[in-house]
């Protein structure tokens, strides 16, 4: 033997490497394999659970902003009416208003009326009573008077 080989050891030694290889596959390779595996398709559901839930979030942010959008319309409209409504009831008031102020100026101008009417009757009244009592003075001096020429003649 050349170079003190021997060709048995080294077969031996490479059975040995062999078996400890496929020793090592059963029991380190495969039940980290299958562990990897099993962490690689935990993150890929994780990743695709995520995805998910990110079209859902988008979806549900496009479907917010178009309710936004259709609030603010509504709200839009809402004030319009409301706007509308306040004018007719502004409207409304104003017309009674007026209808009231014409009916107080109505009973004012009736009352002012009647007033004046009693104001006048009462003024003629007065007047009589004054030209009868006036009357009456002027018939008694008068009668002053006829008598004292009566009385101075005789």
């Amino acid at each position: 033997m050349p170079l003190n080989i021997d060709i048995q050891q080294i077969l031996l030694h490479l059975f040995n490497f062999a078996i400890l290889l496929a020793g090592l596959y059963f029991l380190l390779y495969k039940p980290v394999k299958k562990f990897m595996d099993k962490r690689e398709e935990y993150y890929s559901q994780m990743d695709a659970a995520a995805k998910e839930n990110l079209s859902q979030a988008e979806e549900i942010k496009a479907s917010y902003a178009a309710q936004m959008a259709g609030a603010d319309e509504e709200i839009r409209e809402k004030k319009l009416q409301a706007a509308a409504k306040t004018e007719e009831q502004t409207s409304r008031q104003i017309e009674a208003a007026r209808q009231e102020a014409d009916r107080i100026l109505t009973e004012a101008h009736d009352n002012a009326d009647l007033e004046r009417q009693k104001m006048v009757s009462s003024a003629r009244q007065e007047i009589v009573d004054m030209a009868a009592e006036l009357a009456g003075k002027m018939i008694r001096q008068s009668l002053e008077m006829a008598e004292e020429s009566e009385s101075d003649e005789g």
